[in-house]
Order: C-alpha cells, then structure tokens, then sequence
C-alpha cells in the first residue's frame, strides 16, 4: 500500500472529528454560552447540512487548482475555522466558525478520496479508499468519547485548539510527501448535469444513503438500547461504545479487501443484505452479554464497509465523473447520518419501545440493498445488468 494513501487517512481523522465531536460536550457548550442545550445541538445539524452541500459544489468550482495545493489551503482553511472556535465570544460566532470549517472539511476528505485513487494502481484502488474510509469512521465514532475526555481535563474550547493543531501537523506531512498532482478535467457544467441524471450512478449514491440511515436509526439510540435490553451502567457503555469503534475502524478496510477480492458489485450487495440481517437479529442477541458483543461488533464493522466498494464502483461506472460522484457519495452518507437520526426518533416516538428502532433500521437497509440491485441490473460500463464477475476495474 501507498505509504501517501495512510497520510491522507490521518488527514481524514483530523477534519472528521470536528463533526461529531460536539455531541459529547454540547451541555457544556450550552451553559458557557447561555443558549438552550436544543440551540446548541444546531451546530451539529448545520454542520452536516453544509457538509453535505459543499463538498460536491467546492469541488467542481476548483476543479482548475492543482490538487496539493488546494488540499493544503482547504487544511488552511480548516485550522483558521477551529482557531476562530476556540476564540469565539459568543455562540453566533461559533455557528459562523462551524460553516467555515464544515465547507473546509468536505473539502479535505473528498480530496483524500480523489487523490487515494488516483496513487495507487486501479487493482489496490478498493483497499485505498477503505484505508481513507478507516479514517472517517474512527474520527466519526471515536470523536465524542474523546471530546468528552479532553473537555473534563481542559476544558470544552481546547477540543478544538487540539484540532487546530492537528490540522498544522496534517499540513507539514502534506507537504513534505505528496507530490504535486494535476487539476482536474473541467467537464463542462452541461455534462456534469446529466451525469447527476444517471440511474445508475443515482441507485449506488441511494444505496449508501439508506445504509446509513438504517445504520443511524439505531446507532443514534445505541445508549437507550444498551440501558433498556441489558440494562448497562455508564461503565459497561462505555465499553460497548470503544468495542464498537474499534470494530467499526476495521469496517473500511474490511469493505475496501473484500472488493479487491470479489469485486465491488458483489460486495456491494454481501454488505448490505448481511447488514440488514444482523441489524435485524441485534435485540435477539441480548440474551447473552457475550452473544451481542459478537453481533454488535458485526454490525459495526459492516457500518462501514460499503464506502469503499461503492466509491470503487463510482469511479468504474463513470471515469470522467468520478470526483463529482466521489463527493457526491460522502454527502449520500452525510444526509444518511441525519436522516437516520430523525427516522430512529419518529421510530422511538411512536412505538414507546428503543428496541423497534432495530427491525426499522433493517427495513432501512433492505431499501438500500433495492437501490443497489437497481443500480447494477441498469446497462452500462463497467457491468452489464447482474451478470458480476470478479473484474470490475
């Protein structure tokens, strides 16, 4: 593996953390500002709300800068943004911090994605984007337990001082190792608008959409559903919460091994009908401690693992589009994560019981896994309606 794919993964988790990082702290966050603990949870759906539009649009608006240089000023922009987090007198001024670095992280992540593929020969392409994907998945899942940890010790502003500083040693490695990359094919905006209309490319992006939501409408509950099916203390949560990110990290890589292997349609469709499987048995495994562990654990290492299989088969479908549909794809996920959130609380509100949220979740997931079997039963480059074989670069 490219050693330059691993230093754009550790990219990947600095600017990955700010985005969840706040859910752990918001109460603090909430008291030193003297806002509403629901006013101050804005800066978590504003974030992924601009995250999710801005990346596709900064991408195709600096199609025509050289790739490690606008890497290197989107990190730029991204310190400046945590920076102004850190000093920031009141909460409005927070808000505008969190848009800035919002639009500067999906910047950076779906830069580490073009460029991971773009390194490394088509066969280890897979692999590399589940390397990058390790990155964001451990960012996402371990952000609040360390938020929570460096705000006891320091103090809420100093999480994202920590970040600013991460993001200067992300800069000094970008510069010293990644070489100078070529800007992008500018497609005229005509072509790029009827790429968006493609059936095929739109079921893939759906596909991820609906995973995450499904993943979301029971992860976002996960602590009610420990407190309520085993009855958990706070210790014993906590414990579950490392477990499962630590099996989520290997997700990406586990996704991006098993394309390279079988090939991306395959996984693609391995991943989520095993994930609305074990979403689906999850309450069934709290008989035993130990039994959910393991099916907790399954679940989140599958949480993660069709990122990679379904950006490889993006780049496949339609090479000329690929950083658009790239980019596109993380904001899929972005509007899964909240989506997810949204459906689990409707879930909870109206059936009274955190353990529904499972077997909704499932049936989340079994719309992802309809979508994906649309995208590839469509005609068109790599593969041919569902006869998949194992090349698909």
């Amino acid at each position: 593996m490219n050693f330059r794919v691993f230093i754009l993964a550790a990219s990947s988790v600095t600017v990955g953390l700010v985005e969840l990082i706040a859910g752990g702290i918001l109460p603090v966050i909430a008291k030193d500002l003297h806002v509403a603990i629901e006013a101050a949870g804005q800066l978590i759906t504003v974030f992924a709300l601009v995250y999710a539009i801005s990346g596709p649009v900064l991408l195709s608006l600096t199609a025509n800068i050289e790739r490690k240089k606008l890497y290197l000023a989107a990190l730029t922009v991204f310190f400046l943004g945590n920076v102004m987090t850190y000093f920031s007198p009141t909460f409005p001024f927070i808000m505008i911090a969190r848009i800035i670095t919002a639009m500067s992280a999906a910047l950076v992540i779906v830069l580490s994605l073009t460029i991971a593929a773009k390194i490394v020969d088509p066969i280890h392409r897979a692999k590399a984007l589940g390397v990058i994907y390790m990155g964001i998945s451990s960012s996402l899942v371990l952000g609040v337990p360390i938020g929570i940890m460096i705000t006891d010790a320091f103090g809420w502003r100093s999480v994202f001082l920590g970040i600013a500083v991460l993001s200067i040693i992300s800069m000094i490695l970008i510069h010293t190792f990644l070489e100078e990359i070529p800007a992008e094919k500018i497609l005229p905006l005509s072509v790029q608008i009827k790429s968006l209309g493609n059936l095929k490319i739109i079921g893939a992006h759906l596909a991820m959409m609906f995973m995450l939501a499904g993943h979301y409408t029971v992860y976002a509950y996960f602590t009610p559903f420990l407190e309520t099916t085993l009855h958990l203390n706070q210790h014993w949560i906590s414990i579950c919460y490392f477990l499962f990110g630590l099996a989520a990290v290997c997700g990406g890589a586990l996704g991006g091994t098993l394309a390279d292997w079988i090939g991306s349609p395959k996984s693609m469709l391995i991943v989520i009908s095993s994930f609305a499987i074990i979403l689906f048995v999850l309450p069934y495994s709290t008989f035993s401690f130990f039994a959910f562990l393991v099916v907790m654990m399954v679940w989140a290492a599958l949480s993660w693992a069709l990122a990679p299989p379904i950006q490889n088969y993006l780049i496949n479908t339609d090479p000329e589009s690929a950083y658009i549909h790239q980019s596109l794809n993380n904001s899929a996920l972005q509007i899964g994560i909240a989506a997810g959130s949204g459906i689990g609380g409707v879930a909870l509100g109206y059936t009274g019981s955190v353990v529904s949220t499972a077997s909704i979740g499932s049936g989340v997931v079994i719309i992802a896994l309809i979508c994906a079997i649309f995208s590839l039963s469509i005609s068109g480059s790599p593969q041919k309606g569902l006869n998949f074989n194992n090349q698909d670069d």
